[in-house]
């Protein structure tokens, strides 16, 4: 069996800047994506591919990025714009004003529909992860932190909102030691959608987490598309920046404006 090696593509230089991108659905992306299932291939100009964004293939290699990010990681689902774009294009242009051009890499990660207890640690969705992390700085780059947007499907039963706290303050613990990254940063987004009688036990469990280098983004009062459920892909190119906004004021604060 080949072994992969996503610095083999010799015309896609690697990533200097690496984060990785994991959840559920809002995180894989499905703005712009109709109630029949179809995306509408509307991309935004802040989510436009650059020659210095690339994103890590289902096959491990680096290619340039472009929406949708997810589509070869979400397969089940139709995918659409995402949170990724915008918050790239963001943080390259910020860092190129700062200390020069920087190729941020992005590896995509998040799957819809899934529950936390799906991201535990021996679980497949968390394997592939952890071993897509692994793979990205195989040749070189830094990663930078994890964005996490995930929780909606734990608001439906009590027991999955009530240990929720429990279940992400786990995951971020497996991945710093199994990513060998102690001080890893983590941006994680509190939910703006879900069922109605949980939400906001997740809710307060995300917002009120007390773990060092974890920071969140709240997404309540994006719009929300007709399902009252996924966020518009106008909601995304906010929330990527917001994201970036985040990213600059915890975890590089000598490119904060």
């Amino acid at each position: 069996m080949e072994t992969p090696n996503p610095g083999e593509n010799s015309t896609v230089p690697n990533p200097t800047q690496i984060f990785i991108l994991s959840g559920q659905s809002n995180m894989a992306g499905r703005g712009g994506v109709t109630k029949h299932h179809h995306w509408d291939n509307v991309v935004p100009p802040e989510c436009q591919p650059h020659p210095s964004i690339l994103r890590l293939t289902s096959k491990l290699h680096w290619e340039p990025a472009r929406e949708p990010l997810h589509a070869d990681i979400d397969t089940k689902k139709t995918c659409g714009v995402g949170p990724g774009m915008s918050f790239a294009n963001t943080v390259r242009s910020r860092a190129e004003e700062g200390e020069g051009e920087q190729r941020v890499g992005l590896v995509p990660c998040a799957v819809g529909g899934t529950a936390i207890k799906e991201w535990a640690r021996g679980e497949k969705l968390y394997g592939d992860m952890v071993r897509r992390s692994k793979e990205s700085v195989k040749n070189g780059g830094e990663i930078k932190a994890l964005l996490w947007y995930q929780g909606e499907s734990d608001t439906i039963h009590e027991h999955d909102a009530e240990t929720y706290q429990r279940n992400m303050e786990s995951l971020i613990h497996n991945v710093r030691e199994d990513l060998a990254l102690p001080d890893l940063p983590i941006i994680q987004i509190a939910i703006a959608s879900g069922d109605k009688k949980y939400i906001e036990k997740v809710r307060e469990a995300q917002v009120g987490m007390k773990v060092s280098n974890v920071v969140c983004v709240d997404a309540k009062g994006l719009h929300l598309k007709e399902d009252n459920l996924h966020l518009t892909t106008e909601s995304q190119v906010q929330l990527g920046h917001m994201l970036a906004h985040a990213y600059f004021n915890h975890f590089a604060p000598s490119h904060a404006h």
